[in-house]
C-alpha cells in the first residue's frame, strides 16, 4: 500500500499529493492573467478537497494578479494543518519572466516580502531556487544558503530546501544547515536516491510535463485505460510510487484539473503496471 503522507523536515506531516500554485495567475509563462476570482476558488476547493502543502513562489505572478496574495486571500487565517513552501532567488526581467538571481545581500527582503504576502510570521520551507530555465550545477550556493540559514535561525524559516540543484550544490548546502526538500527536475533518479538515502523530500517541479517528461505517451494511456483513469493521473502516481520521499505538486487554474489531478491519491499502481510505465515490459 502507498503511504500518503510524509513527515517534512521531521515535524511537518504532509499529504503527498499537494498543489503548486504557478498556474494561478496565468495558465502559460507568457499568457494573459486569470482572473483573482477564479484563483480564490481554485484554492478553496484545493483545501476542501484536503491539500494540506502548497508550493508558491513570490515571483509567481502575471500583471497585478500575485499568487501570493490570492493564498492569503482564499485561505487566511491558515488552518494549523496547513504546510505553505515558497521559493526565492529569481529575479524578473524586462518582461517580468524570472531570468536574474538575487545575491546574497538581496534574499533577507525576498523573504520579507513572501512573509508580509502571505500574512506569515515564519515560512514553513523557503527553498534557495538556483539557477535560471537551465539545469543545475556549475555554481557555488553557499554564500546564499547561509543568508538563509542565518533567517532559519531568526526564527523567520522553520525549514530549508534547495531547488535546481545537483550532487555536489546539494552537499554543499547540507554542510551548512539541514535541508529538508529538494525541488529538482522529475527524471533526477541519481538525486533523487540521495534524498531518499537522508529522508530529504524530493519534489519534482513540472510534475505533469511542460519541463520534459521521460514517461512514453502511449504507455500512459495503456495504463489510464487499464484503470479507468485518465493520463495524468496515472502520470502523477507513478511519480509518488517512485519513491516515499517523493512530494508531487501538480498545479492548475481550473477547478476541473484540480479534481483530477487530486483524484490520483487513490489510483494505486501494481508492479506489471509500473514496469511497463518504465519499459521494461
Amino acid at each position: 500500500m502507498t503511504i500518503k503522507t510524509f513527515p517534512l523536515g521531521g515535524d511537518l506531516t504532509v499529504r503527498r499529493l499537494g498543489f503548486g500554485a504557478m498556474r494561478l495567475a496565468t495558465g502559460t509563462l507568457h499568457g494573459p492573467a486569470r482572473s483573482p476570482e477564479n484563483a480564490v476558488a481554485v484554492l478553496r476547493r484545493a483545501r476542501e478537497l484536503g491539500v494540506d502543502h502548497i508550493d508558491t513562489a513570490g515571483f509567481y505572478d502575471r500583471g497585478t494578479v500575485r499568487a501570493n496574495e490570492m493564498i492569503r486571500t482564499a485561505l487566511f487565517p491558515y488552518p494549523d494543518d496547513l504546510v505553505i513552501a515558497t521559493k526565492v532567488g529569481p529575479l524578473p526581467g524586462p518582461g517580468g519572466v524570472p531570468s536574474g538571481q538575487a545575491t546574497p545581500d538581496r534574499l533577507r527582503a525576498l523573504v520579507e516580502r513572501d512573509l508580509r504576502d502571505l500574512g506569515l510570521d515564519r515560512l514553513d520551507l523557503a527553498y534557495l531556487r538556483v539557477g535560471g530555465t537551465t539545469g543545475p550545477g556549475g555554481e557555488s550556493v553557499a554564500a546564499r544558503f547561509e543568508v538563509l540559514a542565518g533567517l532559519r535561525e531568526e526564527g523567520l524559516i522553520r525549514h530549508l530546501g534547495v531547488s535546481n540543484v545537483d550532487a555536489a550544490q546539494f552537499a554543499e548546502a547540507r554542510a551548512i544547515a539541514p535541508v529538508a526538500a529538494v525541488q529538482n527536475h522529475q527524471d533526477d533518479d541519481g538525486l533523487l536516491a540521495r534524498c531518499e538515502a537522508e529522508g530529504t523530500a524530493y519534489v519534482p517541479f513540472f510534475p505533469l510535463g511542460g519541463g520534459g517528461n521521460p514517461l512514453d505517451e502511449a504507455r500512459l494511456g495503456k495504463i489510464a485505460a487499464r484503470h479507468g483513469a485518465t493520463v495524468p493521473q496515472v502520470q502523477l502516481a507513478f511519480s509518488l510510487a517512485r519513491s516515499p520521499v517523493v512530494l508531487s505538486i501538480p498545479g492548475t487554474g481550473t477547478l476541473r484539473h484540480l479534481e483530477e489531478n487530486l483524484a490520483a491519491d487513490s489510483l494505486v499502481l501494481d508492479a506489471e503496471d509500473l514496469a511497463y510505465l518504465r519499459g521494461e515490459g
